[in-house]
């Protein structure tokens, strides 16, 4: 505990102090070299404790969905768009279809229970994710001036995305397919310029800068859009 907040301390073979605030409730993570002593973690996390804050306090302004309970009339979201549910009951396969650019209509059998039709509507948005995906690398592959040679879309509670530098394998959050497509746009470009620059400094921005110039708008848009009711979806 530091001033009133919980810090997760994790210890590991690496050069530099790495502070973090974890959406959705703003935890606290501080990655340090097994050398570092107690006293200077706690004069490192005291020296960011306006910045924990101001984090935690966006996390904490951002609108939430009220718990999804699979049923005609919530609202779920598709690339940014808000669509009404439809439950149509029917014998057959189950599928997910968009009407009028307002309903989404989710075909289940009869009695099909609320964990099912989720999972109906989860794969449906990995589907569509997966159609994105292909055009988005082509296109920025070439900008960005890297090779990926994997990419996965996964459900994270912590994170849009992550890169495994050596590996040159991406993670994006399936949770972006809800957003407006320049979203996760960003993510990846994002998680590609880390395979030119592992960190976020200087360097790293110069070259968000160049590649893709309104990132910080992107970025400001994924921040204000609505979370799902246990933070980010799931």
């Amino acid at each position: 505990m530091i001033r009133d907040i919980p810090v997760e301390v994790v210890r590991k073979d690496i050069q530099n102090l790495h502070l973090a605030v974890y959406p959705p409730d703003g935890r606290v993570r501080i990655a340090v070299p097994d050398h570092v002593t107690d006293d200077n973690i706690r004069l490192a996390v005291i020296s960011r404790l306006a910045w924990i804050r101001k984090q935690q306090a966006a996390f904490d302004s951002q609108p939430r969905q009220s718990p999804r309970e699979m049923v005609s009339g919530e609202s779920h979201y598709f690339k940014g768009r808000r669509y009404r549910l439809e439950v149509v009951e029917s014998y057959g396969k189950h599928s997910v279809t968009l009407k009028n650019n307002q309903w989404m209509l989710l075909t289940v059998s009869p009695r099909t229970s609320t964990e099912n039709r989720e999972k109906v509507l989860t794969e449906w948005y990995r589907e569509q994710m997966k159609l994105q995906i292909p055009q988005l690398l082509t296109k920025w592959q070439e900008v960005v001036g890297v090779e990926v040679l994997d990419l996965h879309i996964r459900k994270m509670k912590t994170r849009w995305g992550s890169c495994n530098i050596a590996a040159q394998r991406i993670l994006l959050n399936l949770e972006l397919i809800k957003k407006p497509i320049e979203c996760m746009e960003y993510i990846l470009v994002h998680e590609m310029v880390h395979l030119r620059e592992r960190h976020h400094n200087d360097r790293f921005k110069a070259y968000m800068d160049r590649f893709l110039p309104q990132w910080r708008l992107s970025r400001d848009i994924l921040r204000g859009e609505p979370l799902g009711d246990s933070g980010w979806g799931y």
